[in-house]
């Protein structure tokens, strides 16, 4: 099979016709074998009866119904699941993308080797103080802090090899930074491809200005979790014998210096009346909880196991 096209959604009811009849014929004007996945994230509207209704009719299309709304990267997750396609296509709901960029895509990962390729809407239709910029700012912090090197990082449009969604694991808010787990799991060929942005035809935006606090939340995780996720004693151990070391060597020098005090016969203030006793044994005690954090941070990740993130309440034509 050519293509998995995973489209999460949510509340969309009036764009899913017109984006299906969109697809289905950039897809028979390229002769394309492909399955078209609808990930319904727990609308409230009539999107999953549509989506039951393209299933009916057209064998290539499929659906997967949450039973409440669990999120964007949980939507992705199940779709990557399931997906069978060479190059694997994601896209939003809202048709502010457009299906016929999905042949230039496919072409970039199947002709020029790459993993991942990202779309990059360099001009927007969006408002300039409420997304444009705040936008501009969270792509700016994501390439220093994560090395990729890309302009759009948001951006729904990503073409990846199907080799990159079976090695990637999407969880909590990380759908922003697939390229970045992508990079972390070894797929280090991540291009970028300028996309058309369409101003939105149906509906509202079903996100705010804090998924932007939410975004930079994400990216210390994930920037986190790149360094020291699966070494977290070398990061916490360090940090916790480093401030022992330093909080052991001043009690020490305090007793030393007592008793060097009282060896040559000069007053000597007690050593619990010294601030600095205290803040050293401080440094000990914080030392030593930074140590254990590591430690059983260390063991919590050879015992953990996988959770449901999600629940499926229906599935369509599979």
């Amino acid at each position: 099979m050519n293509l998995t096209i995973l489209i999460p959604l949510l509340n969309e009811a009036e764009s899913l016709p017109e984006l299906y009849q969109w697809i289905s014929k950039v897809m028979q004007a390229n002769g394309y074998s492909y399955e078209l996945i609808f990930i319904d994230d727990g609308s409230t509207d009539e999107s999953w009866d549509i989506i039951d209704n393209f299933s009916k009719n057209d064998t290539n299309v499929k659906g997967i119904r949450f039973q409440k709304n669990f999120g964007k990267s949980q939507a992705l997750h199940a779709g990557f699941a399931i997906a069978k396609g060479d190059v694997v296509i994601t896209m939003d709901a809202d048709l502010q993308d457009s299906p016929d960029e999905i042949p230039d895509l496919y072409n970039m990962i199947v002709n020029q080797n790459y993993d991942l390729v990202s779309g990059w809407k360099k001009k927007r239709y969006d408002s300039i103080v409420s997304k444009n910029l705040p936008s501009k700012l969270f792509n700016w912090a994501a390439r220093k802090t994560s090395g990729v090197q890309l302009n759009d990082f948001n951006c729904g449009l990503k073409a990846y090899s199907n080799k990159v969604v079976k090695n990637i694991d999407v969880y909590g808010e990380m759908h922003r930074y697939i390229p970045v787990l992508a990079k972390n799991a070894g797929f280090n060929k991540i291009g970028e491809k300028v996309v058309k942005h369409q101003a939105r035809k149906y509906g509202v935006s079903k996100f705010g200005m804090s998924r932007f606090v939410n975004g930079f939340l994400d990216l210390i995780t994930i920037w986190f979790l790149s360094k020291f996720g699966k070494r977290p004693m070398h990061l916490f151990g360090a940090l916790g014998v480093l401030m022992f070391i330093v909080g052991f060597c001043s009690a020490a020098f305090i007793g030393v210096y007592k008793l060097y005090k009282l060896s040559v016969q000069e007053p000597a203030l007690l050593v619990a009346n010294n601030p600095w006793f205290y803040i050293s044994l401080t440094a000990m005690i914080l030392g030593t909880q930074l140590f254990l954090a590591g430690f059983l941070g260390e063991i919590i990740l050879r015992n953990k196991n996988n959770e449901s993130r999600y629940k499926i309440s229906e599935k369509s034509n599979f």
